[in-house]
């Protein structure tokens, strides 16, 4: 079997050379892509910035000129300048030590106040505010740099602000481990608690209830903290490498456990709840307290994430009952998430996909019962972006609701609590992405496509009717330039009936004439989709690389979310699925279209979740994909993070995390692959990388091994791009990639 494979790789390969490609004129034309298409489009990137309460809002205009700030009044349908760019580019050069560019200013950070006649801003690392009338700036000083935490820092709750009363007598907080109060007036301070310990402590997040007669906080029983270490080997400040670490739980970790607690500040009586209905905690967290200060409701993510609670505990008896109860045989997408809370109708507006779908619910909050589903339809609900209680009506977005077109593009709507009066806000077909006045009286619209260029209009929030037009993209320069624009296709997917939704990138000196490889990037994580829908000049996925001579592809296959949650599922405990039977079948069905495509010779590259999947389509798939780039991946599930493994892999840890492995199954490689690692990375482990390396050594398997010192997670960065060039054109084209030194990259 292996000599037949290798003698068909070399059939292919000797066909390719017919068509040379992957030239040095071809890498010159791919490293020079970007700075080509750059500043081509015109009229775009429409970002507003509604002013404070009012019907005004700016925005900057992309001319071929430059750019232009300017103001909007929605009541009014004018626009003009928001400030004086001459004059303001005088002052700050002036103040600054700075040249300042009139028709290029970049305003960091631009707060305008209610009369737009002060703005604010940061220009040259220095906050400034800058006083129209009267053309004066007043330097506020400079600006730190944030500080960079570690985005998977664990908080064991152990530090907190006091917290004061509603009635601002009283003020709580942790002390020794324990609960206290203390008068504010007196300065006289009690403990409500005695129980607490290093090893089971009070979290220092204390909720007051309204009466500021009760405080309810969660018990700790802290879990030993898992680590990553990893050496970075050329650090900037010294010489010497530096030994690091990091926290990071892994699935199968053990867990912190919490237990709700309510103490009544006047005679100390506490209440411990029963944990029946939340005994095997992923997360446990809280508290709302009720108006009325009789019950704290708090939410329930079971492990293995299977069931999901809103909990009630009384503060009068300390029993706990269910509100909301969702579950499901695989899992819970607890990431879509929206709860509000109607206490003037004790009620509760829920997210649920239980009946196969996004969509919101309206729950009554006394009984747990539904009172009636909100939403309904094959289609799903994205965000809620505001409910009225008074109107009782909800605006949202929403993807998938109008028949025959791509069902990921986003719209928005209205719809009333009952589920009547169902509005569409933004009609045209386009992916839409909305900004609202603070009274959601006016919304501000931006939609475009993959291959057509972006529109903005400012609509009436009431019935979507255009109020007024604000810009269209001019995109002649970018044509002239010699852009394609990537086109939509669809296909179906493994059962023969789903629509599989991807997009084709062309070289820009295509020849419809030649036979062309296929390079799929993949990132087929679940919990969203990933193929872009909105206009972009340059992807840095797939714009650059097609120059070489490849027709670059990417699509949504099963697994991916925002279409039905059994689309979603086909994911779980099977994460090496991929949607990779779809991804063949739309691939088939796109050379079955067009002769220029070459289903003999495909490559895949990916990174992070994509990364793993880029590595197992070639073990898992080797008759359709010949060759893959492998960026940071989490080769075994075993080996991430908590959080995203367990979603989806479930708990506890079962034989399916091992059927998945890239390193368990690192023996079936028979295909060309480059490993990439960054040697700090906290996202992805990168041992989960030395550890395939390992067993691709121990199986004698060939393969390639870039590790970027000093580098956190990455796609490869400009070095790491160079290589994956190299590598397909190689692999794929058969051709020896040119010299180095004959290709210079801008750095």
């Amino acid at each position: 079997m292996k000599k037949i494979l290798a003698l068909s790789l070399n059939v292919w390969l000797l066909g390719a050379t017919l068509y040379a490609q992957g030239t040095v004129e071809d890498y010159q034309c791919a490293f020079s892509l970007r700075d080509k298409f750059k500043d081509k489009v015109f009229y775009s990137d429409v970002n507003p910035q509604w002013i404070a309460s009012t019907h005004r809002f700016w925005y900057v205009r992309n001319t071929p000129q430059g750019k232009v700030y300017v103001i909007t009044d929605a009541e009014k349908k004018t626009r003009k300048e928001l400030f004086d760019h001459t004059a303001l580019a005088k002052a700050l050069s002036t103040a600054s030590g700075k040249t300042a560019d009139a028709k290029q200013l970049w305003l960091q950070s631009l707060q305008v106040n209610k009369g737009a006649d002060s703005l604010q801003f940061t220009f040259n690392d220095t906050k400034w505010l800058y006083l129209q009338k009267s053309n004066k700036l007043k330097n506020l000083g400079k600006v730190e740099p944030p500080k960079q935490n570690y985005w998977a820092a664990g908080d064991d709750e152990r530090e907190g602000a006091p917290v004061q009363s509603p009635d601002g007598k009283q003020t709580a907080f942790i002390k020794n481990y324990n609960v206290y109060v203390k008068e504010n007036a007196t300065g006289k301070e009690k403990a409500l608690s005695n129980d607490g310990s290093n090893g089971e402590y009070y979290s220092a997040y204390i909720s007051w209830s309204p009466d500021s007669k009760k405080v309810a906080a969660m018990k700790v029983r802290p879990a030993e903290k898992h680590f990553i270490y990893f050496v970075e080997s050329s650090p900037a400040d010294q010489f010497q490498p530096k030994l690091q670490k990091r926290d990071y739980f892994k699935p199968g970790d053990a867990l912190p456990v919490k237990c709700p607690h309510i103490f009544d500040v006047t005679d100390g009586k506490q209440l411990e709840a029963s944990n029946d209905l939340f005994n095997s905690q992923f997360d446990l967290r809280g508290f709302d307290w009720n108006p009325d200060s009789k019950s704290v409701t708090f939410e329930y993510n079971q492990r293995g994430h299977q069931a999901y609670r809103v909990l009630e505990m009384s503060a009068e008896t300390g029993k706990v009952r269910t509100v909301i109860n969702e579950t499901s045989k695989t899992f819970v997408n607890y990431n879509r998430y929206f709860r509000k809370n109607l206490d003037k109708t004790n009620e509760i507006i829920w997210m649920s996909e239980r009946d196969n779908w996004n969509h919101l619910y309206l729950y009554d909050r006394q009984s747990g019962e539904v009172k009636n589903q909100i939403t309904k339809g094959e289609w799903y609900v994205r965000e809620v972006l505001d409910v009225n209680e008074a109107k009782r009506e909800i605006t949202f977005s929403a993807n998938g609701m109008v028949p025959n077109e791509d069902p990921y593009l986003i719209r928005y709507y209205r719809i009333k609590f009952d589920g009547t009066g169902l509005t569409c806000l933004t009609p045209e077909e386009g992916m839409h992405q909305a900004w609202f006045s603070e009274d959601k009286k006016y919304l501000v619209d931006v939609y475009s496509l993959v291959n057509k260029a972006p529109v903005a209009v400012l609509r009436d929030a009431q019935d979507g009717k255009v109020a007024m037009p604000l810009e269209k993209a001019d995109i002649t320069e970018l044509l002239k330039a010699g852009w394609i624009a990537p086109e939509p296709f669809v296909a179906k997917g493994r059962d023969g009936k789903t629509d599989i939704w991807g997009i084709i990138y062309r070289p820009t000196n295509f020849d419809p004439s030649k036979k062309y490889p296929i390079i799929e990037y993949i990132y087929a994580g679940p919990g969203s989709q990933y193929t872009p829908k909105t206009f972009i000049s340059y992807n840095r996925n797939l714009s650059a690389i097609s120059e070489l001579g490849f027709v670059m592809v990417q699509l949504d296959g099963m697994g991916t979310s925002f279409r039905s949650k059994a689309f979603e599922e086909v994911c779980y405990k099977n994460l090496k699925d991929a949607g990779f039977p779809d991804r063949i079948a739309w691939t088939n069905a796109l050379a079955t279209k067009y002769s220029f495509v070459d289903t003999a010779r495909i490559g895949i590259f990916g990174a992070s979740a994509g990364g793993q999947e880029a590595m197992g389509a070639v073990l898992f798939h080797p008759e359709h994909y010949k060759a893959a780039y492998s960026s940071c991946g989490c080769h075994d599930n075993r080996m991430d993070k908590i959080w995203w493994n367990e979603q989806w892999m479930s708990y506890p840890i079962g034989k399916e995390y091992s059927e998945c492995s890239n390193v368990d199954n690192a023996y079936r490689l028979n295909r060309p692959l480059m490993l990439v690692v960054g040697e700090v990375d906290d996202n992805v482990d990168p041992a989960s990388t030395m550890q395939v390396c390992n067993a691709l050594i121990k199986a004698n398997k060939d393969f390639e091994l870039v590790v970027l010192p000093g580098t956190n997670h990455t796609m490869g960065g400009d070095y790491g791009e160079h290589k994956r060039y190299d590598f397909f054109v190689k692999n794929l084209m058969g051709v020896n990639p040119p010299g180095w030194d004959k290709v210079m990259p801008k750095k």
